[in-house]
C-alpha cells in the first residue's frame, strides 16, 4: 500500500510539472519529449546556418603562404559538430588552405584542423592540430584532411593559434 501510495505522490507531481490531469500525464509527457525534439533539430539547422554565414566572414581574414590559405581564429559560442561544419564550409570556400578552429568552454579547449585534399601530402590535419593542442596541455588526432583536439590550458591558447602560419610555412617547404 506505500508504493502505491508513493508512486501516486510521484505520479501527481509529475502531473503538475506538466500541467496535466494525472490521467493524462503520460500524454502530455510524450507530447513534450517530441516537441524537444523538433527544437533541438531546429537548434541544430540554426547552428549549422549561422555557422555557414560566419564562415564567409573568416574566410577573409586567411593569410596566403605558398598559395596555401591558412587560417586559425577563436571563436566563441560554438559547439564542435558546427566547427566540424564550418572547417568543410570553409576547405570549400578557400580552396588550398590549412584550418584551424578553436573554441573555450568550462576552461577547456575544443580544437578542429582541416586540411584540404590537394595539400595533404604536404600538410596532415592530425600533425597540425597536435603542434596547437601541445601547447594548450593536450593532445589530438584525426585523419589527413580533418583531426580534432582537447586541452585544458586556455590561457595558451592564442599564442599556439599565432604559431600555425609559421608551423605551415615549415611543413609545406620540405
Amino acid at each position: 500500500v506505500q508504493w502505491v501510495e508513493n508512486q501516486d505522490i510521484i505520479l501527481s507531481s509529475i502531473a503538475g510539472s506538466v500541467k496535466s490531469s494525472t490521467e493524462t500525464a503520460a500524454d502530455k509527457v510524450l507530447q513534450l519529449i517530441e516537441k524537444n525534439r523538433g527544437l533541438e533539430k531546429e537548434l541544430e539547422r540554426l547552428k549549422s546556418k549561422l555557422a555557414s554565414s560566419a564562415s564567409g566572414d573568416l574566410s577573409t581574414q586567411a593569410v596566403d603562404i605558398d598559395g596555401v590559405k591558412v587560417l586559425a581564429v577563436k571563436l566563441d559560442d560554438i559547439d564542435p559538430k558546427a566547427m566540424r561544419d564550418m572547417v568543410d564550409q570553409l576547405k570549400n570556400k578557400l580552396g588550398s588552405a590549412a584550418i584551424v578552429l578553436a573554441t573555450v568552454k568550462d576552461k577547456k579547449v575544443s580544437l578542429i584542423a582541416g586540411v584540404s585534399k590537394d595539400q595533404t601530402h604536404r600538410i596532415k590535419a592530425g600533425d597540425l592540430i597536435n603542434s596547437v593542442a601541445s601547447k594548450v596541455g593536450g593532445r589530438g588526432g584525426g585523419k589527413p584532411e580533418m583531426a580534432q583536439a582537447g586541452g585544458n590550458d586556455p590561457s595558451a591558447l592564442g599564442e599556439a593559434l599565432k604559431q600555425v602560419p609559421d608551423w605551415v610555412r615549415v611543413h609545406i617547404s620540405d
